[in-house]
């Protein structure tokens, strides 16, 4: 029977899925495996069913495991390349994260454009001196410009919410030409996006093609006034020069949900108050893990049956 490594507990609904495919084995913690962990599993499993932090490099595809099939669909974290050239097969959960995901930048766009961390740090903190016409002024959102940056699934989902539900105009920077079904407008460059938006969005893929695609210059590019939401992935943004720009007041504010070193995260940045901080919460729904589960357990099938994998990358 295949051997199967699930890297981290999920929930109980893919695992019995996984048990009833597969002779499964689950790694009972949830750090990322360290790189001798993953050395030996490589010779141990068929298959290992990895998630964020399983850092899966090149060097490290030699063995007896012939399929990652990858829990996200991220997968910046995984050679695929150098898995490839081995012989070994990567697969995602694409699809099954959209929506969750959109949710989660349309939630920090309104937390950190209304100020909803500070305002929340100061009630609790006992420091709330009751309302006034000119507390925590912050930027209305409505009718105003996102900048998207990366026009696939995510990107597309988050576009939809803004202009039919906020009323905003889309403009977006995609690395190539993208037609969208909805009112929006693609720039030819990075830095004119950024400039055109009151709001800009990151829902880039990561990987050495996009790592510290925001940084001085794209920032500097920015008005003012505007703030900056990261759902894609840490190292698309160079954290210290967003920590420049935000103690500069080159940009208003920032809303992060993931991070260049998570789960790391620079003092200065935690000590800012124009921040919203999450901790990587884009997927965080029971129904929408228990999605991306069985997508990575129907991934594992086809491979046991000898069948075309669906989400093959």
């Amino acid at each position: 029977m295949t051997k199967l490594l699930i890297t981290r507990p999920l929930p109980q609904t893919v695992l019995d899925a996984a048990h009833s495919i597969a002779d499964v084995e689950v790694r009972e913690t949830n750090t990322p495996m360290t790189e001798r962990e993953l050395r030996a599993a490589m010779w141990m499993y068929d298959v290992i069913l990895p998630t964020l932090g399983d850092e899966c490099s090149a060097g490290m595809m030699e063995g007896r495991c012939k399929l990652l099939a990858n829990f996200g669909v991220g997968y910046n974290h995984i050679d695929v390349d150098a898995a490839r050239a081995a012989g070994v097969a990567v697969t995602n959960t694409p699809g099954a994260v959209t929506d969750a995901t959109a949710d989660i930048a349309l939630m920090l766009m309104l937390m950190t454009c209304r100020r909803a961390g500070e305002g929340e740090r100061m009630v609790r903190a006992g420091s709330w001196q009751g309302w006034h016409p000119t507390q925590m002024l912050g930027l209305h959102m409505s009718g105003k410009t996102v900048g998207i940056i990366g026009m696939g699934r995510i990107g597309q989902a988050i576009a939809k919410r803004c202009h039919y539900g906020f009323g905003m105009e889309v403009v977006f920077y995609n690395r190539s030409a993208k037609t969208v079904d909805i009112p929006a407008r693609q720039t030819d460059t990075l830095h004119e996006c950024m400039a055109a938006a009151d709001i800009v969005v990151l829902a880039i893929p990561g990987g050495p093609a996009t790592r510290h695609m925001i940084g001085h210059a794209a920032l500097v590019a920015m008005q003012p006034h505007a703030h900056l939401v990261n759902i894609a992935r840490g190292d698309v943004m160079d954290e210290t020069a967003l920590v420049a720009a935000l103690e500069a007041g080159q940009i208003a504010g920032a809303g992060l949900d993931v991070y260049e070193h998570e789960p790391t995260i620079p003092e200065a940045l935690v000590a800012l108050e124009n921040v919203v901080l999450l901790p990587h919460l884009g997927t965080a729904a029971l129904e929408v893990r228990e999605s991306m589960g069985m997508m990575a357990v129907e991934n594992v099938a086809a491979f046991v049956q000898g069948s075309p994998l669906p989400n093959s990358v």
